[in-house]
């Protein structure tokens, strides 16, 4: 069966992250994920406090949680690097090493990676050959380390406007074009659905290089069961085509944080 994770970031967001460890954990949950070491989420935007590297580990461990992934720089660049931008690439692998460190602290072993914002001038050649390249020599650091990348197509009509990557197609040709086990695709079937619907289809398509997936009601980015999406019919499809990784919540609660997460459980478990 595949696992749930909760992002912790969008969740209990009036709370320091030890105590939002806590609630996810007393609702259920064993899996967490997390956006950025610099920063946290605090229900606005990134101005909540950098995350504490032992803190954070003492509390997973009080909680019987473990990290599935983290994200290795912002969608738009302002941390870590672009990979659109080949002028980052030495910033970009900096910032590699330096969140492999933090991931490690943690136990988390998978990375999150933005492409950054299309850069105005440039054609989408030369920013998708950067990409090939920085991405080249990201692999090769990961696999010695034991990590794998995680690709994410972000939507561009809702939450991300100027994004390089919205579309899992050509992330996918991406992935393939790298050839490489360490670095796969991020499918986020709501901004997927934003950007291309045909979501099954998709997934069935790209099954072999899919690393981790997220989720959210669409329109809206709110609880699984609200909106267009047959969620229970998605995940029972990952699993008949054997995926066995985990599937992430990252959605923004209507509710209560603990009463929508102990109602996605019950509806997908």
């Amino acid at each position: 069966m595949v696992e749930l994770d909760v992002c912790l970031e969008t969740v209990f967001t009036s709370l320091p992250v030890e105590e939002r460890l806590e609630k996810i954990a007393q609702a259920g949950y064993t899996v967490v994920e997390l956006w950025h070491k610099e920063c946290t989420w605090t229900g606005d935007d990134l101005t909540g406090p950098a995350k504490d590297n032992r803190k954070l580990k003492d509390a997973l461990d009080k909680c019987g949680l473990r990290v599935n992934n983290m994200v290795l720089n912002a969608w738009n660049a302002t941390l870590g690097g672009s990979l659109v931008n080949s002028k980052d690439q030495g910033l970009y692998l900096k910032n590699l090493d330096e969140v492999i460190k933090f991931a490690r602290g943690i136990g988390c072993s998978k990375l999150i990676t933005c492409t950054g914002k299309e850069i105005k001038g440039k054609s989408r050649k030369e920013q998708r050959d950067s990409i090939i390249s920085t991405l080249n020599k990201a692999a090769k650091v990961v696999e010695k380390e034991g990590f794998t990348l995680l690709l994410e197509p972000l939507n561009t009509y809702v939450d991300h406007p100027g994004y390089f990557l919205d579309s899992a197609k050509e992330g996918a040709r991406i992935i393939r074009e790298i050839n490489h086990p360490n670095i796969r695709l991020l499918y986020d079937v709501y901004h997927m659905q934003i950007m291309e619907g045909n979501v099954i289809s998709t997934i069935e398509q790209n099954i072999d290089i899919i690393g981790h997936f997220h989720a959210a009601g669409v329109p809206g980015r709110h609880e699984l069961y609200l909106g267009e999406l047959n969620y229970p019919n998605i995940i029972k499809r990952i699993e008949e085509l054997g995926y066995q990784g985990c599937f992430g919540l990252e959605y923004f609660p209507s509710m209560d944080s603990e009463e929508s997460l102990k109602s996605i459980k019950e509806l997908l478990n």
